[in-house]
């Protein structure tokens, strides 16, 4: 019995040792990991793409370019998309406070009346917040040099993303032989078969995904021009594209949409119909649109879903919440075509009978 203890004790100890060490190298890689997995999946997506240049008589390399270039100049039409909107709230920024003064004054001096809240309190707020002199300011130039190193490195990692995109399309047939040489001959057809489940279960996702953006800008479209949002089909096409990050996407795009509609006209009807737009939204997205566009090409269980976009929050912030999905999608494919690791299939596996 003892002996028996004591193994258990020590596997337990490796296991939680393993855990450790494991949460620790992806936080401390992340710089390294995060774009590699970023451009892992998102070359899955590209792969039929890539195929059919190559069917059309271009070779790899070229094929792979195309291919990269497309992707490269669909987020660079997004980034612009977001640069236009910034433009608008900076020059209706006057419009915004002036409409906006009578409605904070209001509710600040409910919050004093009705509330333990006192006016030193919301004053003290008032200046954590005050955010808009820090570049420019002489004291704040330490600030303003780290902001500028942070832009500067993110569109860095933004780039190296796309030159690994490249480079995974250009060599996928040499990483596919290099794993399939790790197998005996008799298991290579398998191996085959589950890179490829892994490769539908990326794609279809992604493309489920894209398919639900599209979608949701209708959607969108129509309930905040009914509204009254200023340049409602752009805060509808960008509050779509931000869906692609889990949960907090819709939040993101709400607060978009109120900057846009009730920050600049104060009018409560705008709010309301704005807040209808999106519960109607979330509702047809989650009941309707989701369970038959994406359906069951990630076949997970809602509650891992939920647990693994908090993990990937907590080790790699917004990158980690987008790929978390897909990341456990392949993983599940990996576990359910390795006997010894079924069991996690199983469990992060949605049954339908449960």
């Amino acid at each position: 019995m003892s002996t028996s203890r004591s193994t258990l004790l020590y596997t337990g100890a490796a296991l939680i040792a393993f855990l450790v060490l494991t949460v620790y190298g992806l936080v401390y890689a992340k710089s390294f990991l995060a774009p590699l997995t970023v451009a892992l999946i998102l070359t899955l997506l590209l792969i039929p793409v890539t195929r059919k240049l190559e069917r059309w008589n271009l070779n790899k390399n070229l094929a792979a370019l195309v291919s990269t270039i497309v992707l490269l100049l669909v987020s660079v039409g997004f980034f612009l998309l977001v640069i236009v909107q910034m433009n608008n709230v900076v020059d209706k920024w006057e419009t915004i406070k002036d409409t906006m003064q009578p409605k904070i004054e209001s509710a600040t001096n409910f919050l004093i009346d009705n509330t333990p809240v006192t006016e030193e309190k919301i004053k003290g707020f008032k200046t954590k917040f005050r955010t808009f002199e820090i570049i420019g300011s002489s004291k704040n130039r330490g600030s303003a040099f780290t902001y500028l190193t942070k832009i500067v490195g993110f569109f860095g990692t933004y780039l190296l993303v796309f030159i690994y995109v490249f480079f995974l399309l250009r060599f996928r047939s040499k990483f596919k032989k290099f794993i399939l040489k790790f197998f005996k001959e008799n298991k290579k057809q398998e191996v085959k078969e589950t890179l490829q489940e892994i490769s539908s279960v990326a794609q279809g996702y992604l493309l489920g995904k894209l398919k639900l953006i599209g979608l949701l800008a209708i959607v969108y479209s129509i309930g905040l021009g009914i509204s009254g949002v200023s340049n409602f089909i752009l805060v509808a096409l960008i509050a779509s594209i931000l869906t692609i990050i889990p949960y907090l996407g819709n939040v993101l795009g709400y607060c978009l949409a109120i900057i846009f509609g009730y920050l600049i006209n104060g009018e409560i009807g705008v709010l309301i119909g704005i807040t209808l737009t999106f519960i109607i939204a979330q509702f047809v997205e989650s009941y309707i649109l989701q369970p038959y566009i994406v359906g069951d090409e990630v076949d997970l269980n809602p509650f891992f879903v939920i647990l693994v976009v908090i993990l990937g929050n907590l080790l790699w912030g917004i990158v980690g919440m987008v790929v978390a999905i897909p990341v456990l999608g392949i993983f599940n494919v990996i576990f359910l075509h390795v006997p010894s690791l079924k069991p996690f299939g199983f469990l992060f596996q949605k049954s339908k009978k449960d």
